[in-house]
């Protein structure tokens, strides 16, 4: 089944991008110069171009906003978690997100934009109950989705233990746990496991994890989004290895 796409920089990464590309669509009245662009793109692709009507897409779209432009390509590949730490550089710490059903598409495509933008170098999410990587993920994810890995398992749980018996510390995010996040000392090889929207971390994963970590939190705010708790923790293990400087 073919995968759809919308958005100006989901589409334009995926033409520039690995996938097998079926056909791009381009509302009338689109900026001239975006529909030049991915013309042009699509063309050294050889890949054709619709020009359609944005009550078209509308109905496509569905609740995602297409910008006007929408491609249509063989789904995202899945990666396999031995591939992606066997492609970590030598010298280098290896860095996993794991998110536990989290169920919101922009969600699970905004989580992925800050850990390729952190450096992270692939993120786990289970196959049930988990946010599929469709088109609002793809779009939340801008471009981003075309090339970092998404590794989809059946059991996170077990995961997890494979990911300790390859020698990464797991460390969970937990709103009760005993230590802050700048506490805790992460300059090691690590997958940072953040919780669904409502749950937080399940029972088994919670007790996979080698230690747990939790943001400060005012005492008139509950909790954060899921993907702004995930995107201030993967920062915090960046500053504590010292990149970016």
């Amino acid at each position: 089944m073919a995968s759809k796409v919308f958005g100006r920089h989901a589409v334009l990464a995926l033409l520039g991008g690995p996938r097998r590309v079926h056909r791009v669509y381009v509302a009338h009245g689109v900026d001239q110069s975006l529909a030049r662009e991915l013309r042009a793109k699509a063309a050294a692709r050889g890949v054709g171009v619709s020009e359609v009507s944005r009550s078209w897409l509308d109905e496509r779209a569905a609740d995602v906003t297409h910008q006007g432009v929408m491609a249509e390509a063989e789904p995202v590949r899945d990666h396999d978690l031995d591939e992606v730490l066997g492609e970590v550089a030598a010298g280098s710490e290896p860095f996993l997100i794991a998110l536990d059903q989290v169920q919101d598409p922009h969600n699970l495509g905004a989580v992925m934009r800050t850990a390729a933008a952190a450096g992270a170098h692939g993120l786990i999410a289970q196959e049930r109950r988990s946010a599929p990587l469709g088109p609002g993920a793809i779009k939340a994810a801008a471009g981003v989705a075309e090339w970092f890995p998404l590794i989809r398992v059946v059991n996170l749980a077990r995961t997890l233990d494979a990911v300790k018996d390859r020698g990464l510390w797991v460390v969970g995010a937990s709103p009760d746990a005993p230590e802050l996040c700048w506490e805790a000392d992460l300059r090691r090889p690590l997958a940072l496991v953040v919780g669904g929207e409502d749950r937080g971390l399940r029972r088994l994963v919670r007790e996979k994890c080698d230690m747990l970590v939790r943001l400060p939190m005012s005492t008139r705010v509950e909790s954060l989004n899921a993907s702004v708790a995930a995107g201030v923790l993967i920062y915090e293990v960046c500053r504590q290895r010292g990149e970016w400087r």
